[in-house]
């Protein structure tokens, strides 16, 4: 099986007359397609929300499309809650989860009405201090510790990660939340990430919903919404089976009949905060070939680099790539494809096959919808690519142009020796 671009080389090549490469581009259509089948895969909960997160592509284009989708969004930090209310989202749209958070962030977020999710207790305190008392609706982030495993499979190891309260801070956060006024509960969690299985939300799902009984039988504090947080992967290679959301939805709701319903808890809403399902494989970058190297190895230098999409850099990640106009010519060459920074991990493949690659031949970059151009960074001077949305009628936006030395300079305030360049 190949992947297959959302976008035609003669697309492109009417794109890159107006919009240089690199760039990433985005597929409207696919994203709206996309949020439609959660929601239905998701419509027997009749509180069902997805937060989207927007960390993972924060552009207020994007988000716009989201909330037309009927999403709300889930921010960690006081930029991405100026983002979400510029975009128009308010009140109980927004979820605000960070860590180790600065208390004016949380000022921010009770301003704007936002559903605060504290992933530690001491946070109590904080939020207490800063807003001179506990909102009425708050969450709590839970890490129930140990290994995450599905079956015999170890998915993630929850005890080294820095998110979440214990059990037993849990329930003694909620009964401190309670005496200082709050009326209505969540619980949140995220237990491991990109899983590609549609096993995960409905094993995660049941935890939650044991936990949310036991908080119920033990505090007599009944929880309102259960926040199975991000962790549904997409399939970055060719030869992975993607997740099935229709049945991911029913894995959850037959956890939600198992546990919660005969509880007497049948009207708890369901909340999701997916950020790579619900955008990754609707955004790629699109780069040309502008140098080729032959040493002891083949390379392919791309007009992209790792400011530009640092997940193969950072995580030796793999994404696909596509030759454009070449897709059924032979895949018998072997490269490794590059970028330009002083740094010899700047590689967006190794030892990878594709057919042979000419110089000003385009290249699209599967998946970068998510955790894409969000990543990027200025090292070597290198400046961030611009964002384009390829609209549901086939035409292209521009909804973040690309940076100029303008930008990279412009916090040297008074710095007159840049001013030539200016």
């Amino acid at each position: 099986m190949d992947k297959k671009p959302f976008v035609t080389k003669e697309q492109l090549e009417e794109i890159v007359k107006q919009y240089p490469t690199p760039f990433h581009l985005y597929d409207e259509r696919g994203i709206r397609e996309n949020a439609r089948r959660l929601r239905e895969a998701f419509s027997w909960n009749k509180g069902f929300k997805e937060y989207f997160a927007v960390k993972a592509t924060p552009n207020p284009y994007i988000l716009q499309i989201l909330k037309e989708c009927g999403c709300g969004t889930d921010c960690s930090s006081a930029t991405e809650l100026m983002l979400s209310d510029g975009v128009g989202f308010s009140g109980r749209e927004i979820m605000f989860s960070s860590n180790n958070t600065p208390a004016g962030e949380f000022k921010l977020a009770d301003s704007l009405g936002a559903i605060i999710n504290l992933d530690d207790i001491t946070h109590i305190e904080s939020v207490e201090r800063e807003l001179g008392g506990i909102p009425e609706v708050i969450s709590c982030r839970y890490n129930p510790g140990g290994l995450f495993a599905i079956s015999n499979e170890i998915m993630d190891n929850p005890g080294d990660a820095k998110y979440g309260m214990t059990t037993e801070q849990l329930f003694q956060a909620f009964r401190i939340l309670q005496e200082k006024g709050a009326k209505e509960f969540g619980i949140h969690a995220f237990l491991a990430s990109n899983t590609v299985t549609n096993d995960y939300y409905p094993v995660l799902a049941k935890i939650l919903f044991e936990v949310a009984v036991r908080l119920r039988e033990e505090t007599g504090i009944p929880v309102s919404f259960i926040n199975l947080s991000g962790g549904i992967g997409i399939a970055y290679r060719p030869d992975q089976e993607p997740n099935d959301i229709a049945a991911i939805g029913e894995g959850v709701k037959k956890a939600y009949e198992e546990v919660l319903v005969p509880a007497g808890m049948g009207d708890v809403a369901i909340y999701t905060e997916l950020g790579r399902f619900m955008l990754g494989p609707y955004g790629c970058l699109v780069s040309t070939a502008i140098h080729e190297k032959h040493t002891y190895k083949e390379y392919i230098g791309l007009d992209a680099c790792a400011v530009d999409l640092m997940r193969p850099a950072m995580y030796g990640a793999y994404h696909h790539i596509t030759v454009m106009g070449k897709e059924d010519a032979p895949w018998d060459r072997k490269y490794d494809v590059t970028g330009s920074l002083c740094e010899n991990n700047d590689k967006f493949a190794v030892d990878r096959m594709l057919p042979e690659i000419r110089i000003g031949d385009l290249l699209v970059i599967h998946d970068t919808g998510a955790h894409g151009f969000a990543m990027g960074y200025n090292y070597n001077g290198k400046l961030k690519s611009a964002e384009l949305l390829l609209k549901e009628d086939g035409t292209v936006q521009l909804i973040r142009r690309a940076e100029t030395p303008r930008d990279y300079f412009a916090t040297l305030d008074g710095c007159g020796m840049m001013e030539k360049y200016l």
